[in-house]
């Protein structure tokens, strides 16, 4: 697992902000009050990918993680933890409710609704993030199972719990072809749900309440590809181009302006980021799918009115002289 952070090698002053930082970028934005001052701090944070899972391990010192209302409503593709608690206990509170983790027992929240996390004895935590469009599983079947202990009293759980801190701990898993099998833990991680709030019927319906999420995890995954199309959108996902139209519709999204809408948006962040003079102007646009240089320059001038060249002179003056 790579190292993202050794408080270690960081001089006390800057430790909080260090912290905050590299939480804010491997994990989720959070608020972040250290019940220590800065000299005893200690934190160390440990950061894998298998497949559309991440996984985080750390190990600090006392400490309160909130997720605010604010910072919620900034999360612009929603995701599932599974918070494994490893050694020590925490508390994990969301949607009214709040339970005691002991090692060997982890809990579900979701970062679209505010949660609090208390690490009253120090942090010995597996964090294992999935997209929640990935797990299928209805918002009303999340928000049940929220901040509710599993373990001890789920056979189903205890084995998740065995899986997952497994998976976080092996470093070959992480990486090349095994990085595939990933797909039984979002199984079982379905299996844990349903059989938790008792009626495995339940899982009948995911696919169907998540689709505009999963939908929409596409079009980014494929906002580069000019090929992008309401037929292929479809067939990814087993449905007919009228009801996906019908599904994106529910969401209040015209397909083609979306699409156009970000790509359009990436061309903008690219041509004014710090490598916006090393392609051209027709080179940043066929890269997020416009393939047509004069299209795409005009598109751009009407989203944002000025042309591609203007804006990225805007951002990189050229030298005088």
């Amino acid at each position: 697992m790579s190292p993202v952070l050794d408080t270690a090698f960081v001089p006390p002053g800057e430790r909080e902000e260090t912290i905050r930082h590299a939480v804010w970028e491997s994990v989720v934005p959070v608020d972040i009050d250290h019940h220590l001052p800065a000299d005893d701090l200690s934190v160390r944070i440990g950061l894998g990918t298998v497949g559309p899972i991440r996984i985080c391990s750390a190990r600090a010192t006392a400490v309160t993680v909130e997720r605010t209302q604010r910072l919620a409503r900034r999360d612009e593709e929603p995701a599932v933890f599974l918070g494994l608690q490893m050694a020590g206990t925490s508390l994990v509170v969301q949607s009214g409710r709040q339970c005691l983790l002991r090692p060997g027992e982890f809990a579900l929240y979701e970062t679209a609704t505010p949660y609090t996390l208390l690490f009253e004895e120090g942090v010995g935590h597996h964090f294992i993030r999935f997209p929640r469009s990935v797990l299928s599983l209805p918002e009303r079947l999340l928000r049940d199972v929220a901040a509710v202990p599993l373990g001890s009293d789920n056979p189903l759980a205890g084995l998740a719990f065995t899986y997952f801190s497994g998976l976080a701990d092996d470093e070959e898993m992480h990486r090349g072809p095994h990085a595939a099998a990933v797909e039984p833990s979002i199984e079982l991680v379905r299996a844990v749900v349903t059989s938790q709030l008792g009626d495995s019927s339940l899982a009948r319906e995911p696919l169907e309440a998540t689709l505009s999420l999963r939908i929409t995890r596409y079009m980014r995954a494929h906002l580069a590809d000019p090929g992008l199309s309401a037929a292929r959108i479809a067939a990814a996902h087993g449905v007919s181009v009228r009801h996906l139209y019908k599904v994106l519709a529910r969401s209040g999204i015209s397909l083609g302006d979306w699409i156009r809408s970000h790509r359009l948006a990436e061309c903008r962040r690219e041509l004014a980021g710090p490598n916006g003079r090393l392609r051209t102007i027709a080179a940043v646009g066929r890269s997020w799918g416009f393939v047509d240089a004069t299209h795409f320059s005009k598109v751009f001038r009407q989203a944002y009115g000025v042309s591609p060249r203007a804006w990225r002179d805007q951002n990189h003056p050229r030298p005088s002289g």
